[in-house]
């Protein structure tokens, strides 16, 4: 489903037809952000999530989740387990934009953030597995 009309490829993004399609077991992708400038899809990940009644949102990066630096260019970056949001929010780390963060904390919206790029990564967090960083 997406937020900017694309209809030879996929359906408008509709709040009830999401569900819907929920409902019936169907797997629900979401594109184009929000439709809107000056959000970003990080923002609209957040959003959707929340509209949609998700129980999570997940974010998917090219490291193993979040860390006090970034961990390509910082030997010493420490690995975080478990965040608050505040603790994301106050420590500046460049997780997700911070209106994506206070979203996700206003509404309570879990968020795990996990390497996309270790085979079967997907499977393992969409399965519940305690992969990467949880931000809750």
């Amino acid at each position: 489903m997406s937020a900017v009309k694309i209809n030879q490829i996929c359906e408008d993004y509709i709040r009830r037809w999401a569900i819907r399609h929920l409902e019936k077991g169907r797997v629900v992708v979401l594109a184009a952000g929000t439709g809107n400038p000056f959000f970003t899809t990080d923002s609209a990940a957040s959003l959707r999530g929340i509209e949609i009644g998700a129980d999570a949102v997940f974010k998917a990066t090219k490291v193993d989740g979040v860390y006090s630096a970034d961990p390509r260019k910082h030997a010493d970056a420490v690995f975080f387990e478990h965040l608050s949001y505040d603790d994301v929010l106050n420590k500046k780390l460049d997780v997700m934009d911070a209106t994506a963060i206070v979203l996700c904390r206003d509404n309570h919206m879990p968020l795990r953030v996990f390497n996309i790029t270790r085979a079967g990564a997907l499977k393992r967090v969409v399965m519940g597995e305690a992969i990467g960083t949880l931000v809750g």
